[in-house]
Protein backbone atom coordinates (compact mmCIF):
# COMPACT_ATOMS: atom_id res chain seq x y z
CA UNK A 1 0.00 0.00 0.00
CA UNK A 2 1.10 3.58 -0.61
CA UNK A 3 2.70 5.47 2.23
CA UNK A 4 0.59 8.27 3.74
CA UNK A 5 1.54 11.77 2.58
CA UNK A 6 3.73 13.81 4.95
CA UNK A 7 2.13 16.39 7.18
CA UNK A 8 1.65 19.83 5.69
CA UNK A 9 4.88 21.82 5.71
CA UNK A 10 7.12 18.76 6.21
CA UNK A 11 10.03 18.58 3.72
CA UNK A 12 9.89 15.28 1.81
CA UNK A 13 12.20 13.53 -0.64
CA UNK A 14 10.92 10.55 -2.61
CA UNK A 15 12.70 7.91 -4.67
CA UNK A 16 11.11 9.45 -7.74
CA UNK A 17 12.74 12.78 -6.91
CA UNK A 18 16.14 11.09 -6.92
CA UNK A 19 15.64 9.05 -10.11
CA UNK A 20 14.10 11.90 -12.13
CA UNK A 21 15.18 15.05 -10.31
CA UNK A 22 13.82 18.43 -11.23
CA UNK A 23 16.12 21.35 -11.83
CA UNK A 24 15.49 22.60 -8.30
CA UNK A 25 16.23 19.17 -6.84
CA UNK A 26 19.46 18.95 -8.83
CA UNK A 27 20.61 22.19 -7.26
CA UNK A 28 19.73 21.10 -3.74
CA UNK A 29 20.93 17.49 -3.96
CA UNK A 30 24.13 17.90 -5.96
CA UNK A 31 26.92 15.46 -5.19
CA UNK A 32 29.00 16.26 -2.14
CA UNK A 33 32.74 16.64 -2.48
CA UNK A 34 34.44 13.99 -0.40
CA UNK A 35 38.13 13.32 0.22
CA UNK A 36 40.18 11.20 2.62
CA UNK A 37 39.98 13.81 5.39
CA UNK A 38 36.20 14.23 5.20
CA UNK A 39 34.59 13.26 8.49
CA UNK A 40 33.41 9.64 8.51
CA UNK A 41 32.12 9.31 12.07
CA UNK A 42 32.40 10.59 15.65
CA UNK A 43 32.61 8.22 18.61
CA UNK A 44 32.57 9.49 22.19
CA UNK A 45 34.89 8.05 24.81
CA UNK A 46 35.20 8.53 28.56
CA UNK A 47 36.81 11.80 29.62
CA UNK A 48 39.17 12.42 32.55
CA UNK A 49 37.41 15.70 33.41
CA UNK A 50 33.98 14.08 33.51
CA UNK A 51 33.15 15.29 30.01
CA UNK A 52 33.20 12.66 27.22
CA UNK A 53 35.46 13.31 24.23
CA UNK A 54 34.15 13.07 20.67
CA UNK A 55 36.80 11.43 18.48
CA UNK A 56 36.63 12.47 14.82
CA UNK A 57 37.78 9.91 12.23
CA UNK A 58 38.21 10.68 8.54
CA UNK A 59 37.02 8.56 5.62
CA UNK A 60 40.51 7.68 4.49
CA UNK A 61 41.40 6.27 7.89
CA UNK A 62 38.26 4.13 8.04
CA UNK A 63 38.85 2.68 4.56
CA UNK A 64 42.48 1.83 5.37
CA UNK A 65 41.42 -0.24 8.39
CA UNK A 66 39.90 -2.94 6.19
CA UNK A 67 42.98 -3.19 3.96
CA UNK A 68 45.23 -3.55 6.97
CA UNK A 69 43.10 -6.26 8.56
CA UNK A 70 43.45 -8.12 5.28
CA UNK A 71 47.22 -7.63 5.31
CA UNK A 72 47.40 -9.19 8.79
CA UNK A 73 45.69 -12.32 7.51
CA UNK A 74 42.63 -11.75 9.69
CA UNK A 75 40.15 -10.76 6.97
CA UNK A 76 41.00 -12.93 4.00
CA UNK A 77 39.22 -15.46 1.84
CA UNK A 78 35.69 -15.65 0.53
CA UNK A 79 32.36 -16.42 2.18
CA UNK A 80 33.37 -14.87 5.50
CA UNK A 81 30.60 -14.63 8.09
CA UNK A 82 31.41 -11.95 10.65
CA UNK A 83 29.70 -11.66 14.01
CA UNK A 84 28.42 -8.16 14.80
CA UNK A 85 28.27 -7.93 18.58
CA UNK A 86 29.33 -4.33 19.28
CA UNK A 87 27.10 -1.31 19.73
CA UNK A 88 27.54 1.34 17.00
CA UNK A 89 28.53 3.73 19.79
CA UNK A 90 31.76 1.73 20.33
CA UNK A 91 34.63 1.70 17.88
CA UNK A 92 34.79 -2.11 17.78
CA UNK A 93 31.68 -1.92 15.60
CA UNK A 94 33.68 -0.10 12.91
CA UNK A 95 36.00 -3.10 12.60
CA UNK A 96 32.88 -5.18 11.97
CA UNK A 97 30.77 -3.08 9.60
CA UNK A 98 33.70 -2.23 7.29
CA UNK A 99 33.74 -5.92 6.39
CA UNK A 100 30.66 -5.24 4.26
CA UNK A 101 32.99 -3.36 1.90
CA UNK A 102 34.70 -6.63 0.92
CA UNK A 103 31.45 -8.54 0.48
CA UNK A 104 31.48 -10.35 3.81
CA UNK A 105 28.23 -11.26 5.58
CA UNK A 106 27.48 -9.58 8.90
CA UNK A 107 25.56 -11.77 11.35
CA UNK A 108 23.80 -9.82 14.08
CA UNK A 109 24.31 -11.19 17.60
CA UNK A 110 21.54 -10.28 20.03
CA UNK A 111 22.35 -9.12 23.55
CA UNK A 112 21.13 -12.28 25.28
CA UNK A 113 23.36 -14.45 23.10
CA UNK A 114 26.33 -12.09 23.39
CA UNK A 115 26.49 -12.28 27.18
CA UNK A 116 25.76 -16.01 27.56
CA UNK A 117 28.82 -18.16 26.65
CA UNK A 118 26.75 -21.31 26.07
CA UNK A 119 24.36 -19.52 23.72
CA UNK A 120 27.22 -17.75 21.95
CA UNK A 121 29.16 -20.98 21.38
CA UNK A 122 26.06 -22.59 19.89
CA UNK A 123 25.44 -19.47 17.78
CA UNK A 124 28.99 -19.63 16.37
CA UNK A 125 28.30 -23.15 15.11
CA UNK A 126 24.71 -22.79 13.91
CA UNK A 127 25.51 -19.55 12.07
CA UNK A 128 28.88 -20.84 10.80
CA UNK A 129 30.72 -17.73 11.96
CA UNK A 130 34.24 -17.32 10.62
CA UNK A 131 35.17 -14.13 12.50
CA UNK A 132 34.28 -12.98 16.01
CA UNK A 133 35.53 -9.90 17.83
CA UNK A 134 35.67 -10.56 21.58
CA UNK A 135 37.21 -9.26 24.79
CA UNK A 136 39.46 -11.50 26.92
CA UNK A 137 36.84 -11.44 29.69
CA UNK A 138 34.29 -13.04 27.37
CA UNK A 139 36.80 -15.23 25.53
CA UNK A 140 37.79 -16.97 28.77
CA UNK A 141 34.49 -18.85 29.41
CA UNK A 142 33.77 -19.20 25.68
CA UNK A 143 37.03 -20.91 24.72
CA UNK A 144 36.37 -24.17 26.58
CA UNK A 145 32.94 -24.45 24.97
CA UNK A 146 34.34 -23.87 21.47
CA UNK A 147 37.13 -26.44 21.86
CA UNK A 148 35.37 -29.10 23.97
CA UNK A 149 34.56 -31.37 21.01
CA UNK A 150 38.17 -31.31 19.77
CA UNK A 151 37.04 -30.45 16.26
CA UNK A 152 38.60 -27.68 14.14
CA UNK A 153 36.56 -24.60 13.28
CA UNK A 154 37.15 -22.05 10.49
CA UNK A 155 36.91 -19.38 13.19
CA UNK A 156 39.19 -16.44 13.84
CA UNK A 157 38.88 -14.77 17.23
CA UNK A 158 39.97 -11.13 17.22
CA UNK A 159 40.74 -10.66 20.90
CA UNK A 160 41.08 -7.11 22.18
CA UNK A 161 39.75 -4.33 24.35
CA UNK A 162 41.76 -5.23 27.46
CA UNK A 163 44.95 -7.10 28.43
CA UNK A 164 45.09 -10.88 28.00
CA UNK A 165 46.21 -12.80 31.07
CA UNK A 166 49.14 -15.22 30.65
CA UNK A 167 46.86 -18.18 31.44
CA UNK A 168 44.30 -17.23 28.78
CA UNK A 169 47.09 -16.48 26.30
CA UNK A 170 48.47 -20.01 26.71
CA UNK A 171 45.01 -21.55 26.26
CA UNK A 172 44.37 -19.53 23.10
CA UNK A 173 47.82 -20.43 21.78
CA UNK A 174 47.15 -24.13 22.41
CA UNK A 175 43.86 -23.92 20.50
CA UNK A 176 45.59 -22.03 17.67
CA UNK A 177 48.47 -24.52 17.41
CA UNK A 178 46.01 -27.44 17.47
CA UNK A 179 44.13 -25.84 14.54
CA UNK A 180 40.93 -25.71 16.60
CA UNK A 181 40.63 -22.01 15.79
CA UNK A 182 42.82 -18.97 15.14
CA UNK A 183 43.37 -16.15 17.63
CA UNK A 184 44.70 -12.66 16.90
CA UNK A 185 45.41 -10.12 19.63
CA UNK A 186 44.43 -6.63 18.47
CA UNK A 187 45.11 -3.34 20.24
CA UNK A 188 44.25 0.23 19.44
CA UNK A 189 42.73 3.44 20.77
CA UNK A 190 39.60 4.97 19.25
CA UNK A 191 41.75 7.92 18.19
CA UNK A 192 43.65 5.69 15.72
CA UNK A 193 40.69 4.02 14.01
CA UNK A 194 40.14 0.95 16.15
CA UNK A 195 43.02 -1.50 15.66
CA UNK A 196 46.55 -0.11 15.64
CA UNK A 197 48.62 -3.25 16.29
CA UNK A 198 48.05 -6.97 15.86
CA UNK A 199 49.84 -10.19 16.74
CA UNK A 200 48.89 -13.84 16.34
CA UNK A 201 48.48 -15.82 19.56
CA UNK A 202 50.19 -18.88 18.17
CA UNK A 203 52.70 -19.98 20.82
CA UNK A 204 53.10 -19.87 24.61
CA UNK A 205 55.03 -16.71 25.47
CA UNK A 206 54.68 -13.40 27.26
CA UNK A 207 51.42 -11.77 26.10
CA UNK A 208 52.11 -9.03 23.54
CA UNK A 209 50.09 -6.76 21.25
CA UNK A 210 52.12 -7.51 18.13
CA UNK A 211 53.41 -4.90 15.72
CA UNK A 212 51.86 -1.78 14.21
CA UNK A 213 49.56 -2.41 11.23
CA UNK A 214 50.79 -0.93 7.91
CA UNK A 215 48.78 2.29 8.15
CA UNK A 216 50.47 3.34 11.39
CA UNK A 217 53.95 3.77 12.80
CA UNK A 218 54.60 2.88 16.44
CA UNK A 219 57.26 4.68 18.46
CA UNK A 220 58.03 3.93 22.11
CA UNK A 221 59.56 7.07 23.64
CA UNK A 222 61.11 7.91 27.00
CA UNK A 223 60.44 11.04 29.08
CA UNK A 224 62.76 13.05 26.79
CA UNK A 225 60.86 11.87 23.70
CA UNK A 226 63.82 9.74 22.61
CA UNK A 227 63.20 6.24 21.20
CA UNK A 228 63.84 3.49 23.74
CA UNK A 229 66.15 0.56 23.08
CA UNK A 230 64.79 -3.00 22.76
CA UNK A 231 63.88 -4.31 26.19
CA UNK A 232 63.14 -0.84 27.56
CA UNK A 233 59.76 0.74 28.31
CA UNK A 234 58.21 4.08 27.46
CA UNK A 235 55.02 5.74 26.20
CA UNK A 236 53.56 4.52 22.92
CA UNK A 237 53.05 7.10 20.15
CA UNK A 238 51.15 6.20 16.98
CA UNK A 239 51.44 8.16 13.73
CA UNK A 240 50.30 7.73 10.14
CA UNK A 241 47.20 8.16 7.97
CA UNK A 242 44.90 6.31 10.38
CA UNK A 243 45.40 8.84 13.18
CA UNK A 244 42.12 10.67 13.79
CA UNK A 245 41.38 14.34 13.13
CA UNK A 246 41.11 15.22 16.81
CA UNK A 247 38.42 15.81 19.44
CA UNK A 248 35.22 17.45 18.27
CA UNK A 249 34.99 21.02 19.57
CA UNK A 250 38.03 20.53 21.85
CA UNK A 251 41.01 22.29 20.22
CA UNK A 252 43.01 22.48 23.44
CA UNK A 253 42.67 18.79 24.18
CA UNK A 254 43.38 17.96 20.54
CA UNK A 255 46.65 19.91 20.67
CA UNK A 256 47.61 18.10 23.88
CA UNK A 257 47.08 14.56 22.59
CA UNK A 258 47.66 14.93 18.82
CA UNK A 259 51.24 16.17 18.49
CA UNK A 260 53.90 16.56 15.81
CA UNK A 261 55.13 13.21 14.51
CA UNK A 262 58.18 12.36 16.66
CA UNK A 263 59.64 10.31 13.80
CA UNK A 264 60.10 13.55 11.88
CA UNK A 265 57.67 12.96 9.00
CA UNK A 266 56.77 16.43 7.76
CA UNK A 267 53.14 17.47 8.09
CA UNK A 268 51.98 14.39 9.99
CA UNK A 269 50.75 14.11 13.54
CA UNK A 270 51.09 11.43 16.16
CA UNK A 271 48.69 10.40 18.89
CA UNK A 272 50.01 10.11 22.43
CA UNK A 273 48.30 6.96 23.63
CA UNK A 274 49.15 7.28 27.34
CA UNK A 275 49.93 3.55 27.26
CA UNK A 276 53.26 2.25 28.50
CA UNK A 277 54.85 -0.45 26.36
CA UNK A 278 58.07 -2.42 26.27
CA UNK A 279 59.77 -2.81 22.92
CA UNK A 280 60.87 -6.36 22.07
CA UNK A 281 63.96 -7.01 19.90
CA UNK A 282 61.82 -8.05 16.91
CA UNK A 283 59.66 -4.91 17.08
CA UNK A 284 56.66 -6.42 18.84
CA UNK A 285 55.19 -4.55 21.80
CA UNK A 286 54.30 -5.67 25.32
CA UNK A 287 51.54 -3.56 26.88
CA UNK A 288 52.40 -2.54 30.45
CA UNK A 289 49.31 -0.51 31.40
CA UNK A 290 48.34 3.13 31.57
CA UNK A 291 50.40 6.11 32.62
CA UNK A 292 47.28 8.00 33.81
CA UNK A 293 43.86 7.37 35.32
CA UNK A 294 42.44 5.43 32.39
CA UNK A 295 41.63 1.72 32.66
CA UNK A 296 40.09 -0.98 30.49
CA UNK A 297 37.30 -3.12 31.92
CA UNK A 298 35.58 -5.83 29.89
CA UNK A 299 36.55 -4.01 26.69
CA UNK A 300 35.38 -0.55 27.77
CA UNK A 301 37.77 2.38 28.05
CA UNK A 302 37.08 4.14 31.35
CA UNK A 303 38.51 7.33 32.83
CA UNK A 304 38.41 6.82 36.60
CA UNK A 305 38.28 10.60 37.25
CA UNK A 306 34.98 10.73 35.35
CA UNK A 307 33.42 8.32 37.86
CA UNK A 308 34.99 10.21 40.76
CA UNK A 309 33.51 13.46 39.45
CA UNK A 310 30.05 11.88 39.34
CA UNK A 311 30.50 10.58 42.89
CA UNK A 312 31.50 13.95 44.32
CA UNK A 313 28.40 15.51 42.74
CA UNK A 314 26.19 13.16 44.75
CA UNK A 315 24.62 14.33 48.00
CA UNK A 316 26.82 14.06 51.06
CA UNK A 317 30.05 12.97 49.34
CA UNK A 318 33.08 14.99 50.37
CA UNK A 319 35.78 12.93 48.66
CA UNK A 320 35.90 9.88 46.43
CA UNK A 321 38.41 7.61 44.74
CA UNK A 322 37.76 4.81 42.26
CA UNK A 323 40.20 1.97 41.58
CA UNK A 324 40.36 -1.00 39.27
CA UNK A 325 40.67 -4.03 41.53
CA UNK A 326 39.42 -7.55 42.14
CA UNK A 327 36.47 -8.96 44.00
CA UNK A 328 36.77 -11.88 46.41
CA UNK A 329 36.61 -14.33 43.52
CA UNK A 330 39.45 -12.67 41.62
CA UNK A 331 37.24 -11.03 38.98
CA UNK A 332 38.35 -7.58 37.85
CA UNK A 333 35.94 -4.86 38.94
CA UNK A 334 35.63 -1.19 39.87
CA UNK A 335 35.81 -0.30 43.57
CA UNK A 336 34.56 3.09 44.78
CA UNK A 337 35.84 4.54 48.06
CA UNK A 338 33.83 7.47 49.38
CA UNK A 339 33.85 9.80 52.38
CA UNK A 340 30.24 10.65 53.10
CA UNK A 341 27.12 9.51 51.31
CA UNK A 342 25.09 6.30 51.37
CA UNK A 343 26.24 3.38 49.24
CA UNK A 344 22.81 2.49 47.88
CA UNK A 345 22.04 6.13 47.07
CA UNK A 346 25.40 6.48 45.34
CA UNK A 347 24.81 3.35 43.27
CA UNK A 348 21.44 4.73 42.19
CA UNK A 349 22.93 8.15 41.36
CA UNK A 350 25.73 6.67 39.26
CA UNK A 351 23.35 4.27 37.52
CA UNK A 352 21.32 7.29 36.41
CA UNK A 353 24.35 9.35 35.37
CA UNK A 354 26.78 6.86 33.81
CA UNK A 355 26.79 3.83 31.49
CA UNK A 356 26.31 0.56 33.37
CA UNK A 357 29.91 -0.57 32.81
CA UNK A 358 31.13 2.53 34.70
CA UNK A 359 29.09 1.85 37.84
CA UNK A 360 31.41 0.35 40.50
CA UNK A 361 30.67 -3.15 41.75
CA UNK A 362 31.56 -2.19 45.32
CA UNK A 363 31.14 1.00 47.38
CA UNK A 364 33.36 1.28 50.44
CA UNK A 365 32.73 4.04 52.98
CA UNK A 366 35.79 5.50 54.73
CA UNK A 367 36.09 7.95 57.60
CA UNK A 368 39.06 9.64 55.97
CA UNK A 369 41.53 9.14 53.14
CA UNK A 370 45.25 8.74 53.70
CA UNK A 371 47.32 11.47 52.08
CA UNK A 372 50.79 11.67 50.59
CA UNK A 373 53.48 13.98 52.05
CA UNK A 374 52.39 16.59 49.49
CA UNK A 375 48.83 16.43 50.82
CA UNK A 376 47.28 14.53 47.89
CA UNK A 377 44.98 11.55 48.28
CA UNK A 378 47.16 8.45 48.59
CA UNK A 379 45.64 5.86 46.25
CA UNK A 380 48.32 3.32 47.09
CA UNK A 381 46.86 3.08 50.61
CA UNK A 382 43.53 1.82 49.24
CA UNK A 383 43.05 -1.90 48.80
CA UNK A 384 42.51 -3.20 45.27
CA UNK A 385 41.26 -6.58 46.51
CA UNK A 386 37.97 -7.15 48.29
CA UNK A 387 38.29 -9.94 50.85
CA UNK A 388 34.50 -9.92 51.17
CA UNK A 389 31.87 -7.68 49.73
CA UNK A 390 31.41 -4.57 51.86
CA UNK A 391 28.25 -4.30 53.81
CA UNK A 392 27.75 -8.05 53.94
CA UNK A 393 24.74 -9.19 55.89
CA UNK A 394 25.27 -10.75 59.32
CA UNK A 395 25.53 -14.51 59.55
CA UNK A 396 22.29 -16.15 58.56
CA UNK A 397 20.87 -19.57 59.36
CA UNK A 398 22.14 -22.44 57.24
CA UNK A 399 18.91 -22.51 55.27
CA UNK A 400 19.70 -19.05 53.84
CA UNK A 401 17.56 -16.88 56.08
CA UNK A 402 14.16 -18.50 55.59
CA UNK A 403 14.73 -19.91 52.11
CA UNK A 404 13.84 -23.59 52.34
CA UNK A 405 13.46 -24.71 48.73
CA UNK A 406 16.11 -26.68 46.91
CA UNK A 407 16.74 -23.87 44.43
CA UNK A 408 16.82 -21.15 47.09
CA UNK A 409 19.38 -23.00 49.19
CA UNK A 410 21.57 -23.60 46.15
CA UNK A 411 21.29 -20.00 44.92
CA UNK A 412 22.15 -18.61 48.35
CA UNK A 413 25.25 -20.78 48.51
CA UNK A 414 26.40 -19.98 44.97
CA UNK A 415 25.74 -16.26 45.41
CA UNK A 416 27.85 -16.29 48.57
CA UNK A 417 30.66 -17.99 46.65
CA UNK A 418 30.75 -15.78 43.57
CA UNK A 419 30.08 -12.53 45.45
CA UNK A 420 32.41 -13.31 48.35
CA UNK A 421 29.79 -12.68 51.02
CA UNK A 422 29.32 -14.42 54.34
CA UNK A 423 25.57 -14.85 53.79
CA UNK A 424 22.72 -13.94 51.48
CA UNK A 425 19.19 -12.84 52.32
CA UNK A 426 16.02 -13.72 50.38
CA UNK A 427 15.44 -10.14 49.24
CA UNK A 428 19.04 -9.39 48.28
CA UNK A 429 19.62 -8.13 44.74
CA UNK A 430 22.48 -9.76 42.83
CA UNK A 431 23.63 -6.56 41.16
CA UNK A 432 23.27 -4.37 44.23
CA UNK A 433 25.58 -6.78 46.05
CA UNK A 434 28.29 -6.14 43.44
CA UNK A 435 27.28 -8.62 40.76
CA UNK A 436 28.07 -7.90 37.11
CA UNK A 437 27.98 -9.66 33.75
CA UNK A 438 30.97 -11.93 34.33
CA UNK A 439 29.80 -12.96 37.80
CA UNK A 440 26.36 -13.66 36.32
CA UNK A 441 28.06 -16.05 33.88
CA UNK A 442 29.86 -17.79 36.77
CA UNK A 443 26.62 -18.04 38.72
CA UNK A 444 24.71 -19.57 35.83
CA UNK A 445 27.53 -22.01 35.01
CA UNK A 446 27.49 -23.40 38.55
CA UNK A 447 23.70 -23.69 38.65
CA UNK A 448 23.74 -25.49 35.30
CA UNK A 449 26.37 -27.94 36.56
CA UNK A 450 24.63 -28.72 39.86
CA UNK A 451 21.05 -28.93 38.60
CA UNK A 452 21.64 -30.04 34.99
CA UNK A 453 19.36 -27.18 34.05
CA UNK A 454 19.66 -24.98 30.96
CA UNK A 455 19.37 -21.73 32.89
CA UNK A 456 20.01 -18.73 30.60
CA UNK A 457 22.12 -15.80 31.77
CA UNK A 458 19.22 -13.47 31.02
CA UNK A 459 17.33 -15.07 33.94
CA UNK A 460 19.69 -13.34 36.38
CA UNK A 461 18.87 -9.97 34.79
CA UNK A 462 15.14 -10.69 34.70
CA UNK A 463 15.11 -11.97 38.32
CA UNK A 464 17.96 -10.20 40.18
CA UNK A 465 16.35 -10.75 43.61
CA UNK A 466 17.32 -14.11 45.15
CA UNK A 467 13.75 -15.05 46.07
CA UNK A 468 12.53 -14.37 42.53
CA UNK A 469 15.38 -16.22 40.84
CA UNK A 470 14.82 -19.23 43.11
CA UNK A 471 11.12 -19.28 42.22
CA UNK A 472 11.96 -19.08 38.52
CA UNK A 473 14.41 -21.99 38.81
CA UNK A 474 11.83 -24.08 40.69
CA UNK A 475 9.39 -23.46 37.83
CA UNK A 476 11.99 -24.53 35.25
CA UNK A 477 12.77 -27.68 37.25
CA UNK A 478 9.08 -28.54 37.55
CA UNK A 479 8.56 -28.09 33.81
CA UNK A 480 11.61 -30.21 33.03
CA UNK A 481 10.61 -33.05 35.35
CA UNK A 482 6.92 -33.05 34.44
Amino acid sequence: SASPPPASGTPALTVADLTTPTADAQAVFRAARVNVSTLAYVIYTSGSTGRPKGVEIGRGAASLLLKELESSGAATGEDRRVGWNASPSFDASVQQWVRLCRGDTLVMIDEETRRDPALLAAFVDTQALTDLDITPSHADPLLDLLTADGGPRPLTLLVGGEPISPALWDRLAAAHRSCLLRALNVYGPTECTVDATAGWIDRPEEPHIGKALPGLRACVLDEKLAPVAPGEAGELYLSGPRVGRGYRGRPGLTAERFVADPSGVSGERAYRTGDRCRLLPDGRLVHLGRADGQVKLRGHRIELPEIETALTRADGVAEAAVLLGEDAGGTTCLIAYHRGGDAEALRAALTAALPSYMVPSAFVAVDRFATTPSGKLDRSALSTRLAAAPGAAPDAPENGGGLDSRAATLIARVWAQVLGRSSIGPDDNFFKLGGHSLLAIKLVSRVRAELSLALPVKAVYAHPRLRDLATHIEELLAARDA
